[in-house]
């Protein structure tokens, strides 16, 4: 009998359960929790679409996590954390132009690709020496991140290849019984996937384009406040 676990039921607002996901009995959460401590595999809501989360720290977990997207282990994979200081904590350096975005976009759907500090795992740094997180504005995503104790993975909870999932329908469909829970969310109806800005030093490099425009990242920096 399989033990994958589905958390949650159907036919809810998307908004009734973010602010169920709030509360630190939220129904699912210490199943999902546990299972990330053991190196296995969750599906979660994000703000954007549901994400595929796994320990980055733990070998086993992004071993089962590429083996489930049927991803090239050498593609790296963004994270998730649970605030601003745990997601900065993860660069080697924070520049003010890194600051400034991470204040004004966080939490909400800004990855930000940062100059990775010594000792992380080579699958969450790009050949360039980046790792890619973002704080999420869904609560249930935040609320994994610090009850793992440190960032979990952000990539989307669908096969390489497939549609992002926007309901655990879809996400279970496409991964089965490669994971061991599922945390409902309700149908996420995001328009579009993060944004993904690379940031060293003094400059920034737009990655891919998302839910937050290159005319609100420059009016950020700038100082400008767009209506």
């Amino acid at each position: 009998m399989s033990a994958r676990k589905s958390a949650g039921a159907s036919g809810k607002s998307s908004a009734s359960r973010a602010d169920r996901a709030a509360h630190p009995y939220l129904p699912g959460l210490e199943d999902a929790v546990a299972a990330l401590r053991a190196a296995e595999l969750v599906v979660y809501p994000t703000e954007t679409f549901y994400g595929l989360g796994a320990d980055p720290f733990s070998a086993v977990a992004l071993e089962r996590l590429f083996a489930a997207k049927g991803r090239e282990a050498g593609k790296t994979v963004a994270l998730i954390a649970a605030d601003t200081d745990s997601a900065l904590a993860l660069a080697r350096e924070v520049s003010p132009v890194a600051r400034r975005l991470a204040d004004m976009f966080w939490p909400g759907a800004l990855t930000l690709v940062l100059p990775a500090r010594a000792g992380l795992p080579a699958e969450i740094v790009g050949s360039g020496g980046g790792i890619g997180v973002r704080v999420s504005s869904h609560p249930v995503a935040r609320a994994l991140a610090a009850g793992l104790g440190h960032p979990l993975t952000a990539t989307s909870a669908n096969r390489a290849g497939e549609p992002p999932a926007r309901t655990l329908d879809e996400a279970r469909a496409s991964l089965g019984d490669k994971v061991k829970v599922f945390l409902e969310g309700g149908t996420l109806d995001a328009a579009s996937p993060s944004t993904v800005v690379a940031v060293e030093n003094d400059s920034w490099r737009l990655i891919r384009a998302g839910a937050i425009s290159e005319i609100q990242l420059a009016a950020a920096l700038s100082g400008e406040v767009l209506e």
